[in-house]
């Protein structure tokens, strides 16, 4: 049993280790994968954190979940699987972080266009229309905007501070306002109000319909959350009983665990495939 332990203590370590001194040429190899962490973070708006820190945070989770589990149960399977739940858990919380600030922010949107809107009308320029914003915009959206006067103050280049600041959105709908004011300073004309009131309105039909959808949907999101937990919830449970949860000490036991860990993965995909509503890329990041 003591060298069980200290194997999966020893293991995780070396993970560890291996994560925060990895060589460039390993970095290379996984930089797709750097990638999508660094968008998960950017969309999440944590700050400070870099994608290897969450990889270590998830191995460190990953060996010391399993090593509190083996030592409670006694059985090295029942460690892994919960190991392996709690390595996914920072992942997860990064993920619905980053959909609530897009549902939170897409709340917004249809403010900060028709403050935009006001603002052109009213003689402003268009850096000057961004950096009023702010001040007077929507609280949850004022901080990219501060940081874009600032951005501009200093260099005076509107097109990199226009870069800058979709890049501290990390957002769909930011990513068209910004395009769109983009190509009204490059090409002028007097549509630009125009252009906005109509995005204006669109916005605000997108979220009225995509906030009924969820409310609809939000009963296959729960019931597959719940399907998926229920089991392992009761093997949480067993594994404070030493009698019971010795049968899952066997090959025949760490195969049942497998197979239901798998299981259970696929169909809680299945699920929210089937439930999944549209989700907008950010195909002009």
């Amino acid at each position: 049993m003591g060298a069980l332990i200290g194997l999966v203590f020893g293991v995780g370590v070396l993970l560890i280790l291996a994560a925060l001194t990895r060589q460039p040429s390993m970095v290379r190899r996984s930089a797709s994968r750097t990638s999508r962490l660094g968008t998960l973070l950017a969309s999440a708006g944590v700050q400070g954190v870099s994608p290897a820190q969450v990889v270590a945070l998830c191995l460190g989770s990953f060996v010391l979940a399993a090593f509190v589990m083996i030592g409670v149960s006694g059985v090295l399977a029942v460690g892994l699987v919960f190991g392996s739940m709690a390595a996914w858990l920072p992942i997860a919380v990064l993920r619905g972080r980053a959909a609530r600030r897009l549902r939170d922010h897409a709340a917004l949107w249809p403010d900060v266009v028709d403050n935009l809107s006001s603002a052109v009308r009213a003689g402003l320029s268009l850096p000057e229309a961004l950096m009023q914003l702010g001040d007077r915009g929507p609280e949850g959206l004022r901080a990219p905007f501060v940081q874009f006067g600032r951005d501009y103050q200093s260099t005076g280049r509107f097109h990199e501070s226009l870069d800058l600041l979709k890049d501290r959105l990390a957002d769909p709908i930011g990513d068209r306002v910004v395009e769109a004011l983009r190509i009204a300073r490059e090409v002028g004309g007097g549509d630009l109000g125009t252009m906005l009131r109509s995005l204006s309105g669109f916005l605000r039909d997108d979220l009225r319909t995509r906030g009924e959808l969820e409310s609809r949907q939000s009963w296959t999101v729960n019931g597959a959350r719940l399907a998926v937990a229920a089991p392992w919830l009761v093997l949480l449970f067993m594994s404070f009983q030493g009698e019971v949860i010795e049968r899952f000490a066997t090959t025949t036991g760490l195969v049942v665990l497998g197979t239901g860990a798998a299981l259970c993965a696929i169909a809680y995909r299945l699920m929210m495939w089937i439930g999944r509503l549209p989700a907008e890329q950010r195909i002009l990041a």
